[in-house]
């Protein structure tokens, strides 16, 4: 049952968490090898599963700790057509993927929401190809025809919205938030930028957000913004009130040099959550907040402090 679908708590004065960097925790403290960092592929055994239920169990725990909702983002980024290609996985199997990847966090929700945390499903999507390298760009048309077998399974499940996550051009942008619209589901836009606060493509990110509503009458739900440090786009949040969500790496380095380097660089979780305060403070609208690469629960839980502490002030 898609319990928050057309009431979605973080539009509707309710501030949420998000999860950290699954992939990273998986990879760097779990051990786990992700195959094209394939999150999914966890869901294939027990032990997999169980190693899911735990990294949830963490972040549902902060969330109640800090009296917020909580964003449940499925393990489907990778979970489309090129990508399952290139893992030997038919359509067919993709489409189960995404089917067995919200009925998880169904069984999550059941036995964990409650009246002060409630828990939004989020159908999670990655782009078509690399997230910090645009590439060959699609149209918006192209996009959209690619991006709507996944959305189309995912609306027919328990998911409340879709959250398009490493978004890196405007065009691929579009493409998703039109077929969300074709399948009425809705759908939350995650930009990712570069050190300088642009897009990877060299857009500015308001003018980027623009051509979205304009192309697509509004329809995102809101917007974000993810995979980037908060030093790379504090200077450029004035004025874009559409950006309701930040999903933080834990690293100042550029995507290029998180692509080349060989240790994980997990920051500072304590200076991470102060700059999260500090971003509430000057931009009340921001209702989605959580980590992307390099983080995990500590950075989460600094997050949370921050979010409770920003309660507090506004009582």
């Amino acid at each position: 049952m898609a319990k928050y679908r057309s009431n979605l708590p973080q539009l509707n004065g309710k501030t949420i968490l998000t999860d950290g960097g699954l992939e990273t925790v998986m990879i760097f403290h779990e051990g786990v090898d992700l195959p094209l960092f394939a999150s999914f592929d966890l869901l294939r055994t027990e032990a997999g599963r169980e190693k899911l239920r735990a990294y949830f169990d963490r972040h549902i725990a902060i969330a109640r700790e800090a009296g917020v909702g909580l964003l449940l983002e499925s393990t489907t980024w990778r979970a489309s057509t090129d990508w399952a290609a290139q893992l030997d996985l038919s359509p067919e199997d993709i489409d189960r993927i995404n089917r067995e990847s919200i009925a998880f966090l169904e069984e999550i929700r059941a036995g964990a929401e409650t009246e002060e945390t409630p828990m939004v499903i989020s159908g999670c999507l990655g782009p078509r190809g690399d997230g910090y390298d645009p590439g060959a760009l699609m149209t918006a048309e192209e996009a959209e025809a690619y991006h709507a077998r996944q959305i189309g399974v995912l609306a027919e499940t328990a998911a409340d919205m879709i959250s398009a996550l490493t978004m890196n051009n405007v065009q691929e942008a579009t493409g998703v938030a039109l077929a969300a619209k074709a399948a009425g589901i809705p759908v939350a836009i995650s930009f990712t930028v570069e050190t300088d606060g642009r897009l990877p493509t060299g857009q500015d990110l308001k003018d980027a957000i623009e051509a979205v509503d304009a192309a697509t009458d509004g329809y995102p739900a809101y917007f974000m913004i993810n995979c980037a440090h908060p030093t790379h786009f504090s200077h450029v949040l004035d004025g874009i009130g559409r950006i309701r969500g930040l999903r933080a790496n834990a690293s100042r380095c550029s995507h290029e040099e998180l692509d080349n380097a060989e240790e994980l660089d997990d920051g500072n979780p304590v200076e991470l959550g102060g700059q999260f305060a500090d971003l509430i403070r000057s931009h009340p609208q921001l209702s989605v907040l959580g980590g992307c690469c390099g983080t995990d629960h500590r950075h989460i839980a600094e997050i949370g402090r921050a979010v409770k502490g920003a309660v507090r002030a506004a009582a």
